[in-house]
């Protein structure tokens, strides 16, 4: 399995945020941080907060900030939820045209491998990739 650049992104501001909390981060500030276009990481926030990560306040004030605790959110599930790639395999996607896909074996095993990547990432949360607050502040900037 492979993690798209958009799922890998909004792994580290969600990172960003369970580091930064209580306070909120700009979108300007992570944009900075990772140094990518402050539109791409505007598209992650809006994701996030759609899957109700992430709460955004806007004004002066305002900026990103975590809905849950951090322990609360298992990183399988912000995947799931997040990932923008194509499915592991054609027959898993919309518009299979395999013409062996009746009779092919592959698909079972690409399932079960696809599920226990995810059930990996279940048994991990947000808390967990965070245990070093203070080094992941200080190399953040």
């Amino acid at each position: 399995m492979q993690i798209d650049k958009f799922s890998d992104y909004a792994l580290r501001v969600l990172m960003v945020l369970a580091v930064s909390a209580p306070n909120r981060v700009s979108v300007r500030k992570i944009a900075d941080t990772f140094n990518i276009s402050e539109n791409h990481v505007a598209k992650i926030a809006t994701a996030l907060v759609r899957e109700g990560y992430v709460h955004s306040q806007r004004g002066r004030a305002g900026g990103l900030s975590l809905v849950a605790e951090p322990h609360q959110i298992s990183l399988g599930e912000v995947l799931r939820r997040v990932k923008k790639t194509p499915p592991v395999a054609e027959c898993f996607g919309e518009g299979n045209t395999c013409r062996i896909m009746p009779a092919c074996g592959l698909r079972g095993p690409l399932k079960e491998a696809q599920e226990a990547f995810y059930a990996t990432l279940d048994s991990y949360t947000l808390a967990d990739i965070t245990r070093q607050p203070k080094a992941l502040v200080g190399l953040l900037g």
